[in-house]
């Protein structure tokens, strides 16, 4: 029983579907490369924030700032060192406090999205790649038809579906590394996403219990 496409050889499809097929195929593994990268990434930062904050509010508590800021240094995630940039400001304004961690979260975000927009690029431009495909095929086919009709030859279902099978096949590549990338490209959106609100949330707590403690002991 013939399977198609699917029970084709990557070297098969590629030269099945023409020179456009290499481009698309090379933005298959640029991607596979980029999402296993952020994967193993997010897993190398990946931490219990609330163990992390109750570990660093106990030292402040109890005055052992050094203490706090190598809770943080031992830590992988931005977080922490987004804390630390507060932490090493114990005792100062709130303001001065805020500066420092906003200073922090500047270095820290675009490592959270570094290659993303490679990522995203490659969503948009493969179904793209796959349109020229087509158009190509299909403009192969009727070149075909053109050349028949001048000699006076007629054209066979065999003339015309070498251009349409390329046609068909580079759309099918084009879709099928979009769609996967488009999807591991907002999982990798969502991701930092919450790991910038998580920022942002334990950053107002530090802010606001060390201002707490200062005043405490004015």
């Amino acid at each position: 029983m013939n399977s198609g496409i699917w029970g084709m050889s990557l070297w098969q499809l590629i030269k099945a579907g023409g020179p456009v097929m290499y481009p698309i195929f090379l933005c298959s593994f640029l991607a596979l490369a980029i999402v296993i990268e952020k994967l193993v990434f997010f897993a190398s930062i990946q931490t219990d924030m609330e163990r992390l904050k109750a570990r660093i509010f106990e030292c402040i508590r109890n005055n052992k700032i050094k203490e706090a800021i190598q809770v943080c240094d031992n830590n992988p995630s931005p977080v922490a060192k987004v804390l630390r940039a507060g932490i090493i400001k114990f005792g100062s304004p709130k303001a001065e406090i805020k500066e420092s961690i906003e200073d922090a979260s500047l270095f820290e975000v675009p490592k959270l999205e570094k290659r993303l927009e490679a990522l995203a690029t490659i969503a948009h431009i493969s179904p793209l790649l796959g349109l020229l495909g087509t158009v190509t095929g299909m403009t192969a086919a009727f070149h075909t038809i053109e050349i028949r009709a001048t000699s006076l030859n007629p054209v066979t279902p065999g003339d015309l579906a070498g251009g349409i099978w390329e046609a068909l096949i580079t759309t099918v590549a084009g879709l099928a590394v979009a769609i996967p990338t488009f999807v591991a490209y907002n999982y990798c959106v969502s991701r930092i996403n919450n790991i910038v609100l998580d920022m942002e949330r334990c950053a107002t707590e530090l802010v606001n219990f060390m201002s707490q403690i200062t005043e405490g002991r004015e």
